[in-house]
């Protein structure tokens, strides 16, 4: 492991989790407060904090580590969104899909998470691509 990608880690955690505070917060924050029979109060959920941190840390480390698994030396910024498509498409899109049929969440809703989170991990994939270019 090069310093490089502790760098991409630290970078893609603190993005992750500030574009999930936009995501999730700000864009379907209202939302989600309407929904209080299937999401914690936001008092309730301050005590599980670590638990999200420790996901997005994970979730953080994988995505860099996955990259570099397969990344090829093109142009930084096709190749990233290739990525964070392909990441969406095996991760938010399904999940929100699944979670749309064990829990009862508005249709509208789940699009909005998974369009929201589907271009919140192809940033994501754009970041990390442009941590690895080459020079």
């Amino acid at each position: 492991m090069s310093i490089r990608f502790f760098i991409a880690w630290a970078s893609t955690f603190v993005a992750w989790m500030a574009g999930s505070f936009i995501v999730h917060g700000v864009l379907l924050g209202d939302e989600y407060a309407r929904l209080q029979n299937l999401f914690r109060s936001p008092d309730d959920a301050r005590h599980y904090f670590g638990f999200m941190l420790a996901a997005h840390a994970i979730m953080a480390g994988a995505f860099v580590w996955t990259y570099r698994q397969g990344s090829a030396d093109t142009p930084f910024l096709g190749q990233g969104v290739r990525f964070g498509v392909a990441v969406a498409c095996l991760t938010a899109v399904p999940t929100y899909m699944i979670y749309y049929v064990v829990q009862p969440m508005p249709g509208g809703v789940v699009l909005r998470q998974m369009i929201f989170d589907s271009a919140l991990i192809v940033a994501l994939g754009v970041l990390v691509a442009w941590l690895h270019r080459t020079r």
